[in-house]
């Protein structure tokens, strides 16, 4: 059953590619990857990530603030400073009352914490800093934009693993269509390459073990792929309701005209081999924005570039689409974001449907005649669409799918 589309009126995005929107785009549309060896995971079983370039916190956020953030709320905060100036918006003059939040995040911050152990262990509790606690909570990613920018109304941080930025946008929808806000920044944030998260996935081999080549390591639906590239980054959409939108003279960049959600109840990490539960979610989407398979012109793919992923969400879109339209997957070039990386897709696909361009999947080589997609890789694709789907797929068999429209 069609529902009416919310406007996108505001993107913000922080990503291994670049910092802003436009930067972040221009390196995507490159087509190389940003994987790299990383100092922070020196000495582990991988170490190397995709790293957002270097940002000075202090200078773009004040020393107070800066000091008691960790970077997954830094990116966050940034990405929405971003989206809130995008989209026109003053926040000193909105009704804070109509303006939620709700961010994704899949894991929180581990990036203070160490120095803290460390202490309690040499008998010094008195030592640990009383900061410790209030940045490294999920929440704070949400949390710290209101503080920021005066967003008083619903204010969450949504988690369900690698589909948390996604699952946040798709809440943000219900939230503008209940009528409880006017409008929501919505997104996503993670900075996921700290040594006990690369420890863990290491231990799961869910990452690639390629150290000797980082920038060939992330390699979604190629047939030697072996696993996935830890990486961070931010992204926030300024979603509104259409008449708030129209209202203020907003420029529409694309609509959320959709959204599904399920879960594969299969497995605590690997997907449904069929891609059951991907398929469920993707249909709902669809059905959600009245569209039929037919009317979707490209699918920004999960594609992590593990073996049993990519395989499922490849059944998946068969499943759906028959014949699916072209795919891109951008963690071939930024790796995984976790918490982030739905968000960061969702605004990529927002620019593909403004750009009438798909960007290029870093490192297909060889395509795995498993999957059998038409995958765009190496240069940048024009591609006449005005419906697009964006996918996420985390652990726990937990999927979300946001279709987006072109704006007429």
């Amino acid at each position: 059953m069609r529902r009416e589309a919310v406007a996108v009126t505001g993107l913000g995005l922080l990503a291994p590619s670049g910092v802003g929107v436009q930067a972040a785009w221009d390196g995507l549309c490159a087509g190389t990857s940003f994987a790299a060896a990383d100092p922070e995971l020196a000495g582990l079983p991988v170490d190397f990530s995709c790293r957002v370039p270097e940002l000075d916190a202090k200078e773009l956020l004040g020393y107070r603030l800066a000091r008691r953030l960790d970077l997954f709320t830094v990116l966050a905060l940034l990405a929405a400073r971003e989206a809130t100036a995008n989209a026109g918006l003053d926040s000193g003059s909105w009704d804070g009352a109509r303006v939620g939040v709700v961010m994704g995040v899949g894991i929180g911050s581990m990036q203070s914490w160490q120095p803290e152990f460390d202490r309690l262990a040499a008998g010094a509790p008195e030592k640990v800093s009383p900061l410790a606690l209030s940045r490294s909570l999920p929440n704070m990613a949400a949390a710290e934009i209101a503080l920021d920018l005066g967003a008083l109304g619903p204010n969450l941080v949504v988690s369900t693993a690698c589909a948390s930025g996604s699952s946040a946008i798709g809440v943000a929808r219900e939230l503008l269509l209940a009528g409880t806000c006017d409008l929501v920044l919505a997104g996503g944030a993670e900075s996921a390459r700290m040594p006990m998260t690369s420890a863990c996935f290491a231990q799961m081999r869910a990452l690639s073990r390629r150290s000797a080549d980082p920038a060939g390591a992330s390699r979604p639906f190629d047939r030697d792929r072996d696993g996935f590239v830890l990486g961070e980054g931010a992204a926030v959409l300024v979603l509104e309701r259409q008449q708030h939108a129209r209202a203020r003279g907003a420029r529409i960049r694309a609509q959320l005209a959709g959204f599904g959600s399920s879960c594969d109840g299969h497995h605590v990490t690997a997907p449904h081999p069929e891609g059951d539960g991907a398929a469920r979610a993707l249909r709902g989407a669809l059905a959600d924005a009245g569209l039929d398979p037919a009317d979707i012109g490209h699918v920004n793919a999960h594609g992590t570039g593990t073996p049993h992923g990519d395989a499922a969400e490849a059944r998946a879109l068969h499943t759906v689409f028959g014949s699916p339209p072209p795919v891109t997957a951008l963690k071939g070039a930024i790796g995984h974001a976790i918490g982030g990386a739905g968000a960061i897709e969702a605004v990529c696909t927002v620019l593909a449907l403004e750009h009438q361009l798909i960007p290029p999947t870093a490192n297909l080589d060889t395509p795995d005649p498993a999957c059998d997609l038409d995958v765009v890789t190496k240069v940048p694709r024009p591609h006449r669409m005005t419906a697009a789907v964006s996918n996420s797929f985390g652990f726990g068999g937990q999927n979300a799918v946001l279709a987006f429209t072109r704006c007429p």
